[in-house]
């Protein structure tokens, strides 16, 4: 059995900066670190991000690369044009079981061409607050029943080509009203409604042989006070004892505020990875943030004291080893070919709920309201005005942020064919009063909502995207046009 120092270091995944390895990544991985997760500040293109991955599988076989590539408003491979295909809660609207694999199997074979071992997808959740910061779009919908076979199919065909699918975040985050970046939020159920509710995708993922598990830094009171990334009852006994999950479980970013907390970035997640192993945890990620050499080594370092005081058995953590070298098992060599966004466009135009008829008598005004997207999203593009500039021509556009409202109030005056294009519009009080003044004033408008449609209401002709992804604009862009 290997060192407490060495097994400490090969449950790491941490990020990193740049788009080639660092020297010191590459010694560590050849020294045996667990492996890296890759964000949009690693990524140019497809053969950009397989040369890195070569990089990194040249000093060891065995290692895990990691990325978030759920497609919709969340994706790394498509940081700086958007996602190729719609989202969970658009695949979701679509209902079609085998269009959900198929594009889950395109986004698996893409991922397993730029030689990524695992992908920390799909989202397990549930969209079940209106208010929640954190899923939204990113799962498959409200209900158990019809979301759990999306999320079969999803890991079924992400899981064709090699490359192994993370159902997360358990045990379901989309009850919760706070975002773990930041908090650490409350799950308000008694176990028979977990049971009832937020298990049951989760369920359906271990049926599917899904091979990894990412924990949700969320408390649920029936099960104590600790969040379910460090809590036994959580990883233990109900992950693996009562749904007998035996695959690999992988934390979420162990650098985020929920458990990282107000000791910081080293201290913080070093205890923190501590407590995970204990609870059962095996692949650590530490990933929100860029990691360097000497703060790997001293979260390694704590951990491998906590071996050496007693704290954490030295087999838990071998055998979490175990686990971590088994996700670095190198994925189906497929080549690199261009992307093609067909079945996207299929699957985004099938998810497009249509209210009235929204349809273009002239050129139009988009305004397109760009409101702060969640934390696990981050800047990308986004937007109807590009899309319709090319199918309409005479078409003008305006992008305006939540604080520049007054600025859509002056150019609506007189404007006709409005287009006004919103994120979630229920949870920004400026955007609310913005679409409560044109109805106010009579000003005739279509609607477009990408996010997760609210409680507001619209009269006139409305579309529903379900997902800010390139495909999905683009499929409501061609139907106005």
């Amino acid at each position: 059995m290997s060192s407490p120092e060495k097994l400490a270091s090969s449950v790491l995944v941490p990020g990193f900066d740049g788009t080639t390895a660092p020297d010191w990544l590459r010694r560590k991985v050849a020294d045996g670190l667990g492996g890296a997760i890759l964000f949009g500040r690693n990524v140019v293109d497809d053969e950009q991000v397989a040369a890195l991955s070569a990089q990194l599988r040249a000093e060891r076989p065995d290692v895990l690369v990691g990325i978030d590539e759920e497609g919709g408003d969340v994706t790394r491979l498509d940081v700086a044009t958007g996602s190729f295909v719609p989202g969970p809660l658009a695949l979701g609207a679509a209902d079609d079981v085998e269009l959900t694999t198929s594009v889950a199997a395109a986004l698996g074979e893409r991922l397993a061409a730029c030689g990524v071992t695992i992908n920390f997808a799909p989202c397990a959740d549930l969209t079940l607050a209106a208010e929640d910061p954190s899923i939204g779009v990113r799962a498959f919908g409200s209900d158990p029943v019809k979301a759990s076979p999306h999320v079969a199919a999803y890991i079924t065909g992400l899981q064709k080509y090699g490359v192994a699918a993370s159902a997360k975040h358990f045990p379901g985050h989309g009850a919760a009203t706070d975002d773990s970046h930041h908090a650490m939020p409350v799950l308000p159920r008694t176990e028979a409604e977990l049971h009832e509710i937020e298990l049951v995708p989760f369920k359906a993922a271990i049926a599917a042989g899904v091979r990894a598990v990412m924990t949700g830094h969320l408390v649920v009171p029936a099960w104590g006070e600790l969040p379910s990334t460090l809590n036994p009852k959580a990883l233990t006994d109900v992950l693996r004892g009562e749904l007998g999950f035996t695959g690999a479980i992988v934390t979420d970013a162990l650098d985020m505020g929920a458990v990282a907390g107000e000791l910081g970035k080293t201290e913080g997640v070093g205890r923190a990875s501590v407590r995970a192993l204990i609870a059962g945890a095996d692949a650590l990620c530490l990933g929100g943030v860029s990691f360097e050499e000497d703060e790997l080594n001293r979260i390694a370092a704590v951990i491998a004291a906590a071996v050496e005081s007693g704290e954490l058995p030295l087999e838990r953590l071998a055998e979490a080893s175990e686990r971590v070298a088994a996700l670095g098992a190198p994925p189906v060599s497929t080549p690199i070919v261009p992307v093609d966004h067909q079945l996207g466009l299929e699957a985004a135009r099938k998810a497009l709920r249509i209210q009235g008829s929204p349809k273009l008598a002239g050129p139009p005004l988009v305004i397109d309201i760009e409101t702060k997207p969640i934390v696990a999203a981050g800047p990308m593009p986004w937007g109807l005005g590009s899309h319709l500039t090319g199918l309409v021509p005479g078409t003008r556009t305006l992008k305006v942020t939540g604080n520049e409202i007054a600025t859509a109030i002056d150019a609506v005056q007189g404007a006709r064919d409005l287009v006004v294009v919103t994120r979630e519009a229920h949870r920004h009080p400026e955007v609310r009063e913005f679409l409560g003044w044109l109805r106010e004033s009579s000003v005739e408008y279509i609607r477009v909502e990408t996010g997760v449609p609210g409680p507001d209401s619209d009269d006139g002709p409305r579309i529903d995207t379900f997902s800010g992804s390139y495909v999905s604009l683009r499929a409501a862009a061609e139907y106005l046009a």
